[in-house]
């Protein structure tokens, strides 16, 4: 009874952290132990090497965020791409994958692009409802490129390498935005003018964002390469980030940073309570042999690593629509990677299946954040937007097929995957 009043707690809107601090409270009580046991993830976490690069990655996205680096890269990608058929939905998939892994959260990017995005389509002869739902799913596209605070936390969770999974996940979003510029091309073609290349405007949009678009190439290359490792790499990230808005654009202000600093520090404190004590909910339902129960009733009604990923996407993607993903990749995971163990899952490929179904959970009704969102964002009614974005829900249903059932998408470089 406990458990189920609060779970109908978590789904009505009471904050994570209270939920599942008051659900491991009450694990500890029925299991006879000393609630002091929930300390000890905590202390575990803190100890963990990679623990330094989430706020630090957390303040670049942050401060890139403020300091208008939106804006420069929706004026690059257009002077880039804006002169091919279909050239404005190639620009707004890319601008919303970029900004996505830089500002770590996808409502942010709807949010912070809606407002230029989608009156550029909507100039652009786009038909309404198509602009709607591609500036809709485009802030659910790009978490898996770095430094997407997804991946971090997975990886922390996971106990697995996190350069790994930034690089596991450059096939798939490639793959993602071929499919999604691919259909805007199809419905941008007929309709949307062609316009010329424009040699000064796209020298003129890289003068300006140059050093935006060198930070995710020397991120992906310093993790690519080995040559720093993940800490060092968030350190110099962060560093850069403020440099680059303070000192180059002069975006940001110095009595701005303090703002900046907190809201990043909220959001931090906020993950690492949750983490925590997901954490050490966990360790008591490991005690209490839950995974081991539940691989056990899998064992009997699964009888092959293909069926066990189809209903783990089906989970996966009520999670999704029900929690936010960060809370979803701490309470999933542990649960999850025994079982995909088991089946030979590699744990790098499952959590590229993992992220992709919580970032398709973002558009799912009933309670998919994005739609809602949106329906502010652009005062249209949810059930409206929903329409507008269920071609790209569908277009995203058939890439984690292909993430999921394709494994050297994802362990490409992986040389225990290969």
């Amino acid at each position: 009874m406990t458990g189920l009043l609060l779970a109908v707690l978590a789904l009505v809107g009471m904050p994570l952290f209270i939920v599942l601090g008051a659900a491991a409270l009450w694990a500890t009580r029925e299991a006879q132990l000393d609630p002091a046991l929930l300390m000890v993830e905590f202390a575990r976490i803190a100890a963990s090497p990679n623990l330094v690069a989430i706020p630090l990655f957390v303040l670049a996205g942050t401060t890139l965020e403020h300091g208008g680096a939106a804006k420069r890269l929706v004026r690059f990608f257009n002077a880039l791409l804006g002169w091919m058929p279909g050239g404005i939905g190639w620009v707004a998939a890319a601008t919303c994958m970029l900004f996505t892994a830089f500002s770590g959260a996808s409502g942010v990017t709807i949010l912070a692009l809606g407002g230029l995005l989608y009156p550029m389509l909507r100039r652009e002869h786009y038909p309404e409802r198509f602009a709607l739902g591609l500036v809709t799913a485009g802030g659910s596209m790009g978490l898996l490129l770095p430094p997407s605070l997804a991946v971090l936390l997975y990886g922390v969770v996971a106990q697995v390498s996190i350069g790994d999974l930034f690089v596991a996940g450059l096939l798939p979003t490639l793959l993602l935005f071929l499919m999604v510029g691919g259909y805007a091309l199809l419905r941008g073609a007929r309709n949307a003018p062609r316009h010329r290349f424009r040699r000064h405007e796209l020298l003129a949009a890289t003068r300006a964002g140059w050093a935006d678009l060198l930070l995710p190439v020397g991120v992906i290359g310093g993790l690519a390469m080995g040559v720093l490792t993940v800490a060092e790499l968030a350190a110099f990230t962060a560093l850069y980030a403020l440099i680059l808005e303070m000192a180059i654009h002069r975006s940001v202000r110095l009595a701005a940073l303090l703002p900046i600093v907190r809201e990043a520090a909220t959001l931090v404190g906020s993950l690492f309570i949750i983490l925590g004590l997901s954490l050490g909910l966990t360790n008591l339902l490991v005690d209490a042999q839950v995974p081991m129960r539940l691989l056990e009733w899998i064992q009997v009604r699964v009888s092959s690593p293909l069926e066990f990923l189809l209903w783990m996407n089906l989970a996966l993607l009520v999670v999704g629509c029900m929690m936010d993903i960060f809370s979803a990749i701490v309470v999933v995971t542990p649960l999850l990677l025994p079982i995909a163990a088991h089946f030979g899952i590699h744990p790098v490929h499952l959590g590229i299946i993992i992220l992709a179904n919580l970032e398709i959970g973002y558009l799912t009704p009933p309670v998919g954040v994005n739609l809602f969102l949106a329906s502010q964002r652009f005062a249209q009614p949810v059930f409206t937007v929903f329409r507008a974005t269920l071609p790209f829900l569908l277009l995203m249903l058939a890439w984690l097929a292909l993430v999921t059932y394709i494994p050297a998408l994802s362990l490409w470089r992986t040389p225990s995957g290969l």
